[in-house]
């Protein structure tokens, strides 16, 4: 008896290095590694699709209209100011003033703004092939009131003499972008005179921004009483945003839409409505207390791009962007299978090449591909569903040939379904995205460490020979 435990030990074959698990487990780490540079490519795909996309949309809105960015309406008042130049006489040293007359201009901003917008977004009437840009016209009604302009406010030593005003050679300007996109005409209707508005060439620090003008009136038979009421209504074909500069010594507007996820930016946040799950109506109510700019300007007029209440029209999370999001938990889910896998394995004393694993994580980075080419002709939704069902099935069908029976891949395909189905829900989440990953990986790693708890790792080959 004794002789035959001897001979039965004599004949086992040392267990080497490759065989061992600890060699397993490097080679599958390895190629978790190498299957990162195919998903790299997938990536890129992605970002090279959501690069076409944002090229096509620019496209689609530069010949529709662009954002939309409105500074007006302005009073601006000529006026002739003297330099006087001392000129001395190299001969006699008699000394001599020569007084230069020249033009400068003052700018008054209204002492009230109203503005009623009404937006009407678009998406489904601009696209190209499978790209669509939410476009939008928008109707801009403004009144308010102006006083008449004083020039008494101006800091300098000598003072501007009425004479010097040329009240008659008036102009209401206003500074906006996307002048293509105005619909018909833009006139103002001032103290009971109406004026249109013609675009004049000159160079602003704004890019694309255009400056418009009326023709010469006079403002003081305008504001015969030193105060008037006025009203300007246009018209904008425009995407993207609406930003508004609040010129009024107190400015009020109010803003209706049908887009469903506006993002309100700028200076001044609105009060909407008190449904959290509305957005419109916004309203703004902002004083001249509330902003860092004067209400009349001498010599130029100040760049206040940086204090709008600005609305933007664009969609929150496209397609890309989620596609992108899923790609990034690529590894998660190539290691998670991969640890599956290799659980099995060792539990179940079967045999899984290499070449297999490699199999099976080229299926999982199919996922990706399959993913952005039917979101694009889809919903996200639709497109994340039937990728990842494909490759469940796929790998379910698989492991069947590879692990000779029906347990253990109805139990992969269950574990791969929870784990899309979970990075699916924190895709979509945005505020609670890390508490819910850190805790579904919390309970995966105590799943994985319960499981293993009682294999021993040095003799798990040896066991499978004896078995």
């Amino acid at each position: 008896m004794e002789q035959n435990v001897n001979t039965t030990q004599n004949n086992e074959k040392p267990q080497g290095f490759f065989q061992s698990n600890t060699a397993k487990i490097i080679m599958v780490g390895l190629l978790v590694f190498i299957l990162l540079i195919p998903l790299q490519f997938v990536k890129s795909l992605i970002f090279e699709r959501a690069q076409r996309q944002k090229e096509v949309i620019h496209e689609i809105n530069e010949k529709w209209g662009a954002d939309v960015y409105f500074y007006g309406p302005i009073i601006k008042v000529p006026y002739t100011v003297y330099e006087k130049t001392k000129i001395v006489d190299e001969k006699t040293q008699k000394v001599t003033y020569e007084i230069t007359p020249y033009t400068e201009y003052a700018y008054f901003f209204p002492d009230e703004l109203k503005a009623n917008i009404d937006v009407n977004v678009d998406t489904e009437s601009k696209k190209r092939g499978i790209y669509k840009s939410a476009v939008y016209t928008s109707d801009l009604d403004f009144k308010g009131t102006y006083s008449l302009p004083d020039f008494s406010s101006k800091k300098t030593s000598e003072k501007v003499e009425d004479a010097d005003i040329h009240w008659d050679q008036t102009r209401l300007t206003i500074k906006t972008t996307n002048i293509k996109g105005i619909q018909g005409s833009a006139n103002i209707t001032i103290g009971g005179t109406k004026l249109a508005f013609e675009p004049i060439a000159q160079n602003t620090k704004r890019e694309r921004e255009s400056v418009m003008e009326t023709a010469p009136v006079n403002i003081k038979e305008l504001l015969a009483n030193n105060s008037a009421p006025f009203s300007l209504n246009i018209k904008y074909q425009g995407s993207e945003s609406l930003s508004i500069v609040p010129i009024g010594k107190q400015t009020e507007a109010t803003m209706t839409s049908n887009w469903h996820s506006p993002s309100f930016k700028g200076n001044f946040l609105p009060k909407t409505s008190g449904n959290k799950a509305q957005s419109f109506p916004a309203h703004w109510s902002i004083s001249y207390l509330n902003r860092p700019f004067a209400q009349q300007y001498f010599n130029a007029l100040p760049d206040l791009s940086d204090y709008t209440f600005e609305t933007g029209f664009i969609t929150p999370v496209d397609e890309y962007q989620q596609s992108e999001r899923a790609a990034k938990y690529g590894f998660l889910v190539i290691g998670l299978t991969f640890l599956v896998f290799f659980l099995i394995q060792t539990i179940s004393k079967i045999s899984i090449h290499i070449f297999q694993y490699g199999m099976i994580g080229l299926a999982l980075i199919m996922f990706y591909t399959l993913l952005i080419s039917i979101t694009e002709h889809s919903s996200f939704m639709l497109g994340y569903f039937v990728a990842g069902a494909a490759v469940v099935v796929m790998i379910g069908l698989y492991s069947v040939s590879i692990l000779k029976g029906i347990k253990f891949p109805l139990f992969i395909a269950i574990s791969l379904s929870a784990l899309y189905s979970f990075i699916y829900v924190i895709i979509q989440l945005e505020d609670y995205a890390l508490l819910v990953g850190s805790i579904g990986l919390f309970v995966i790693l105590g799943a994985v460490m319960f499981v293993s708890r009682k294999i021993d790792w040095n003799n798990s080959s040896s066991s499978t020979a004896k078995a």
